[in-house]
């Protein structure tokens, strides 16, 4: 994971099992456990299209229901992830879906940690510029070793700590305010519109219109496949004075 991750200025993941699929982004001093999937990923488009409609129905479809349908899915990257076809867009429609996703998680961001309940510190302590750290690392000496300066945003006081002890983000997907909803249903138009499809499909028709893309993209993988081992084969069967 610390080679996918290496030259990354963020991450997406997401929890194996989880009530509500949400994805955030992480940055590289954050070391996942076993529990969390990780996307090395860092664009606001791929953010987007895990973060949309599509991509939800697809891995509801693909994972695994726990027993408690009220204590969620299991997310399984081979069947969920590797198996999801991405649109296939540019120019304006991927526009679109990244302004989308961005404003879906600064609107979060925002009332996860109200800038009127929080305040900005900075740690400092020894750290090494090949070490997790790297990006917060000055002045490091002949070894590489320097003074690690980390912003960490924390509570203004004690009673806006155990208010933000409650901001969380099962609670506020519990709630789904029209702010939130709003701004899936902007990040869904995008998606759909990049997919060329129409945004108001059931579940159902959704899995439709996702299988025959998956199938479609198999196949012509298949052919690519047979064209490349077709072509080996022809050059290994020429006579010697057809070689150049």
């Amino acid at each position: 994971m610390r080679k996918a991750l290496s030259g990354l200025t963020r991450f997406v993941c997401t929890p194996g099992v989880a009530k509500h699929r949400n994805y955030v982004w992480r940055t590289s001093e954050t070391l996942c456990n076993q529990g969390t999937l990780v996307f090395a990923r860092e664009d606001d488009y791929s953010f987007g299209i895990l973060h949309s409609r599509f991509h939800e129905v697809w891995a509801h479809a693909q994972g695994t229901q726990l027993r408690e349908r009220k204590s969620g899915f299991r997310y399984t990257p081979t069947t969920c992830f590797e198996t999801f076809p991405f649109p296939e867009c540019n120019g304006q429609k991927k526009i679109d879906i990244l302004t989308a996703a961005k404003e879906l998680n600064d609107l979060r961001e925002n009332w996860l940690n109200p800038p009127e309940w929080t305040t900005m510190c900075v740690l400092e302590f020894p750290g090494s510029i090949d070490g997790p750290w790297s990006a917060f690392v000055l002045e490091p000496d002949a070894r590489g070793i320097g003074t690690v300066r980390y912003p960490r945003t924390e509570p203004r006081d004690a009673d806006y700590a155990r208010k933000l002890a409650k901001r969380t983000l099962t609670n506020l997907y519990n709630e789904r305010p029209a702010w939130l909803a709003h701004a899936h249903a902007k990040l869904d138009a995008a998606v759909a519109a990049a997919y060329g499809i129409d945004v108001d499909l059931t579940n159902e028709q959704i899995l439709e219109k996702l299988l025959a893309l998956n199938i479609e993209r198999a196949n012509d993988e298949t052919i690519s496949a047979t064209k490349r081992r077709n072509g080996k084969k022809l050059s290994r069967v020429k006579s010697e004075h057809e070689m150049i």
